[in-house]
């Protein structure tokens, strides 16, 4: 079984040098460790080299965002199953050993989660993704103090992007328009998507605890302010504001059946209520920007749907 892995960067602290770190001691040694570089900056690349000579660096003119960069990355690997990892994130020396063993479930198992906690090794960060009644994506556990609540092996809707492990086999069936992630998502619900798809084809997930990683959620694109805390929208700028509310609509639009919308238009609408309340009141420009760029993307996008369309 070989596995390759998958980091995007944008250079932020030491966050990289600690995700490679954990690598290098593996129990199960990786194939091959990917790095897309979107930091932009030659001599950050420069320097990482010359730390990781055994790592593929791959730095990119601009900041391809991460489901583009993901895109990148798998396409030049080389392994049977492919662990996509934030790069502010760290493992447990035995996390490639102990996930390898969830697609040993069924052949249908495509995806795979572990533990994931917050770096002080006491709250659950992820136990694994899930489609919630609001259609929005749901880590399981998210906040919480862990308790062992969540011990338990078990199938899961998918896995959280932070550390995503998939079967290689699962990517290329799944693949749309020549891309495993939609490269329009840039960021937030690309995982969602994925999984979603997935579900759609037949594929499984699976969680294992005994797979541990430590992720400082938020720590590429959130300010020190709001690293770790769970209200996410609120730390985030304008911008990614916004494209976390369009990669919602992106999602459902694209893997949504209509019976199934219409089950549960009553928490999308008290969810969208909400989100747009809050919006109008505390951050108008994501208003003007969602219905600038966003909207219009929104509308492009309409010929790839399934919400009106009878697929699968």
């Amino acid at each position: 079984m070989t596995v390759s892995v998958i980091i995007v960067s944008i250079g932020a602290k030491d966050y990289l040098k600690l995700c490679l770190n954990s690598l290098l001691k593996q129990s199960y040694p990786p194939l091959e460790i990917i790095v897309i570089d979107n930091s932009c900056r030659p001599d950050f690349f420069q320097d990482m080299h010359n730390l990781y000579p055994s790592v593929k660096f791959y730095p990119s003119p601009e900041n391809l965002f991460y489901a583009a960069a993901l895109n990148k990355g798998i396409g030049f690997c080389r392994g049977d199953f492919v662990l996509c990892l934030n790069d502010d994130l760290v493992l447990d020396k035995d996390f490639i050993r102990e996930a390898l063993k969830g697609f040993l479930v069924d052949d249908r198992v495509g995806s795979v989660s572990g533990k994931i906690l917050r770096s002080d090794g006491k709250t659950l960060d992820s136990t694994g993704l899930f489609l919630s009644v609001w259609r929005t994506a749901k880590e399981r556990g998210y906040s919480q103090i862990d308790r062992g609540q969540f011990n338990r092996n078990g199938f899961v809707f998918g896995a959280s992007g932070a550390a995503a492990f998939y079967r290689r086999e699962m990517l290329e069936s799944i693949k749309e328009n020549g891309e495993y992630f939609d490269s329009d998502f840039g960021m937030f619900y690309e995982d969602l998507d994925l999984s979603w798809r997935a579900h759609r084809y037949g594929w499984w997930a699976y969680y294992l605890p005994a797979a541990l990683a430590y992720h400082v959620r938020g720590g590429s694109f959130r300010p020190d302010s709001g690293i770790g805390k769970a209200i996410a929208r609120k730390y985030l700028n304008d911008q990614l504001h916004c494209g976390l509310i369009k990669n919602r609509y992106l999602t459902i639009l694209k893997n949504e059946s209509l019976p199934s919308f219409m089950l549960h238009f009553i928490p999308i609408l008290i969810y969208d209520l909400c989100v747009w309340g809050y919006v109008i009141l505390f951050r108008p420009k994501v208003l003007r920007l969602f219905f600038g760029r966003s909207f219009e993307q929104l509308k492009g996008k309409k010929r790839k749907t399934r919400l009106f369309k009878k697929r699968f």
